[in-house]
């Protein structure tokens, strides 16, 4: 009876060892892809570190499930961040067509946590913030959701390595990235950097449910100086069918803005 218990007991901790054993080499290669995920996402950002500001016109066309197409024409303005404790600025400015022209968007991106919007609706000649329940709404009636046009910043994010692979002529290390603020319609993205320019190629979104509903794309990569910028992005929604392309020409860097230009109660003087 003794003796049926000790095998019994050597057994139990064999196998309990074994899983051990299964078990920790997989935690270990989880633990590496989180860091290796982290590391490639911060190379990312660090790259493009140094243009201090930046203007850029764009034209957005938005598309149908039927092909029929409509343009804006606005211009971007990025003031970049001077510490590690505030994100970059953004203002989108629309000037045509007729019925949003001056319609303004600026955004204050957080290291972590939320970041801060505001529209200016001239109709209404007033400024609104943005809340965080409706940052995953469309922008301005486009694919893009408020939250896909702030500054992605590295801390807003949980990372993991998931692959390297040939995309266009060079390789992509492909990464998930999970959205650790609050309110954010998405559950993970997946994006593709190229490990030519440190920028992504591609990013699919999913939304709260785990489904593939958006996907945006990223073309016609220049290098000004040392910096690397896309001439057309390209929103996808699966979902209904719809486009929206941004196609950015005249870029500029450097052009004297400061913050006292992002303040939302400058909002209703930008012409």
């Amino acid at each position: 009876m003794l003796n049926q218990f000790r095998q019994s007991k050597r057994k139990t901790l064999a196998l309990v060892a074994g899983a051990f054993l299964a078990v920790t080499p997989l935690a270990s290669y989880a633990q590496e892809d989180v860091q290796k995920g982290l590391e490639i996402a911060t190379r990312s950002d660090v790259t493009d570190n140094g243009f201090g500001d930046s203007t850029a016109t764009a034209q957005m066309v938005l598309r149908n499930a039927a092909g029929q197409s409509s343009s804006r024409e606005l211009v971007i303005m990025t003031l970049e961040r001077n510490s590690s404790k505030v994100g970059d600025k953004t203002i989108s400015l629309f000037s045509t067509p007729a019925d949003i022209k001056g319609t303004a968007v600026l955004s204050h991106a957080k290291i972590t946590g939320n970041d801060d919007q505001w529209i200016y609706l001239p109709a209404l000649k007033r400024v609104k913030r943005i809340s965080s329940s409706n940052k995953s709404g469309p922008f301005v009636g486009s694919e893009f959701a408020y939250e896909d046009i702030t500054a992605q910043e590295v801390g807003k994010f949980d990372y993991r390595w998931i692959k390297s692979e040939k995309c266009g002529g060079a390789t992509c290390e492909v990464i998930e990235r999970t959205p650790n603020y609050a309110k954010s319609g998405y559950s993970r993205q997946l994006v593709w950097i190229s490990t030519k320019t440190w920028q992504p190629e591609q990013i699919q979104f999913f939304d709260r449910a785990g489904n593939h509903v958006k996907t945006l794309t990223y073309s016609g990569y220049k290098q000004y100086g040392k910096f690397w910028r896309a001439g057309k992005l390209t929103m996808v929604n699966l979902r209904n069918g719809k486009s929206t392309d941004l196609i950015f020409t005249d870029w500029k860097f450097s052009t004297g803005l400061s913050d006292r230009d992002f303040k939302s109660s400058a909002l209703e003087d930008l012409r």
